[in-house]
């Protein structure tokens, strides 16, 4: 089918949805609206490439009057230099969409190989990611911090609430690795450690059946760093999926009932992922078009405190302003890895 004929069948598909909300009831109303909605850039965009090529066809037949010429000419250029980018984005918005872009997120940060100098970063990493996430009006809200000794995390967790979150963060997914000089280091020397980020979709309950059997449920005293903000009762609450051998564990709220309800949230989205991977596993082709696989062992990105650099391994970006980028700034990098990603799946749908 070609380009046209795909974009014909956009508009017929619109049209139709018009008059079938004419006349729809009850819960039809709001299923063909969001079938509407998802439509409207689409059918936006097509209204702007065919104005487009109108105005070009018309400026070209202008071009033979001598006293039109001129302003014929500048007119045939500019929509001529315009529509390129017009169906550029015209085929980014026919791509498949993944169903979970425009869901809020669960981000999860965990220190890896290099003991407290990993768990620092992975507090340094967490702030990062909620400045971010305050630059960009989206609710940031902690659901779980274990802090360590010096200051550092042992395991953080937030839940990022706001429209397209996911697909914003998807790609940050994977260890992240910093070299520099630790504070405990006497002697100068460069180390290196790890953090492993996980950026999940948020799962609704209709997402993910969860039987209560296959749930066991333990309580305990929650602790903080160094002994300190140890809760008297059994606050903290730890549950475990038998069937998956998922476990999530929430001490932040000093009440049980609100960290089980958290643990659940987190459950829920580990849950979903999972099944996610196993889809995406069985289209093995589309994985390859994918800008990494987000999985949580694959390297991807190098902060060098010395040299100044944050570095994709990726897609080969190096950016020499780290101080920026721990302070929040990640719109470049993310930019980038989703230019990167739209220009794969182009490619493979071209294929």
């Amino acid at each position: 089918m070609s380009i046209a004929d795909k974009l014909d069948r956009v508009l017929t598909r619109a049209e139709e949805l018009r008059h079938l909300l004419a006349t729809a009831e009850g819960a039809q109303v709001g299923a063909l609206s969001k079938e509407l909605s998802d439509l409207a850039p689409l059918v936006e965009k097509i209204a702007e490439l065919r104005a487009a090529a109108r105005a070009r066809d018309e400026a070209e037949a202008m071009l033979a009057d001598p006293e039109l010429r001129e302003l014929a000419e500048a007119e045939y250029r500019e929509q001529k230099e315009r529509m390129p980018a017009l169906e550029r984005a015209l085929q980014l918005l026919l791509l498949p969409k993944d169903v979970a872009d425009e869901r809020s997120a669960i981000l999860e940060i965990r220190p890896a190989a290099g003991g407290d100098e990993a768990a620092l970063f992975a507090a340094e990493l967490f702030r990062a990611y909620q400045r971010y996430a305050e630059s960009r009006r989206w609710l940031f809200e902690v659901l779980d911090y274990d802090e360590s000794d010096l200051g550092g995390v042992k395991g953080a967790v937030a839940e990022i609430q706001g429209r397209g979150v996911f697909a914003r963060l998807k790609f940050e997914s994977g260890v992240h690795r910093v070299q520099r000089v630790p504070a405990t280091e006497t002697q100068g020397r460069i180390h290196t450690s790890t953090v492993t980020v996980a950026v999940l979709p948020e799962a609704e309950e209709v997402d993910v059946a969860i039987d209560e059997k296959e749930l066991r449920i333990d309580v305990f005293r929650a602790s903080g760093a160094g002994g300190q903000h140890v809760n008297k009762t059994e606050s903290a609450v730890r549950i475990t999926h038998l069937p998956s051998g998922i476990v999530v564990s929430m001490q932040e709220e000093k009440s049980q009932h609100k960290n089980r309800a958290k643990a659940m949230k987190v459950l829920r989205a580990r849950l979903y992922e999972a099944e996610r991977a196993r889809s995406a596993a069985a289209r093995a082709s589309d994985r390859r078009a994918q800008v990494g696989t987000g999985d949580r062992s694959e390297r991807i990105r190098t902060y060098n405190f010395p040299q100044g650099r944050v570095t994709d391994h990726r897609i080969g970006l190096t950016l020499h302003k780290i101080d920026r980028v721990m302070l929040g700034e990640l719109d470049e990098l993310i930019e980038a890895l989703i230019a990167e990603d739209e220009a794969a799946r182009l490619a493979a749908e071209a294929a």
